[in-house]
């Protein structure tokens, strides 16, 4: 009788789905974590963009073709690694983006597009859930 009655007590049962149940709450914590991290990355890059296409914008008498707009890009995103950092710079009439041909830096009223792109690995324990490219772009009118 005295045994049956050890077998019907729960003492150590919420400790058990505890266990169970840990890992899982783990996991998606680190997954939010990780999420947050290429949330910030891209809110980063898309700040950079613009900041780069605004450059490029105004600065169209300087005279260097978007280099001065592809160092303010960089210079915006300090916070990612810069040799993973994608900067591609274009001056071209309106609706034409990618360039063909010669590129304009003279004529106002053309569009500049800064397209920054950037990877990134969503990991949980150190295993890739998922990877690819984080891209942004951002357009303004050549003053």
């Amino acid at each position: 009788m005295r045994r049956l009655q050890t077998l019907r007590r729960d003492d150590g049962q919420a400790f058990v789905e505890f266990a169970l149940v840990l890992p899982i709450i783990i996991a998606l914590l680190l997954g939010i974590v990780q999420f947050g991290i290429i949330f910030n990355n891209y809110e980063t890059m898309t700040d950079a963009a613009r900041v780069g296409a605004r450059k490029a914008a105004t600065g169209r008498f300087i005279g260097d073709n978007g280099a001065s707009a592809v160092t303010a890009t960089r210079s915006a995103a300090s916070d990612l690694k810069q040799s993973d950092l994608g900067v591609d710079v274009q001056s071209c009439v309106p609706g034409t983006y990618p360039c063909t041909g010669t590129q304009d830096w003279s004529t106002p009223g053309n569009e500049v597009t800064v397209k920054v792109t950037y990877p990134y690995d969503l990991k949980i324990l150190d295993w890739v859930v998922t990877s690819g490219t984080i891209t942004t772009v951002t357009k303004e009118r050549l003053e």
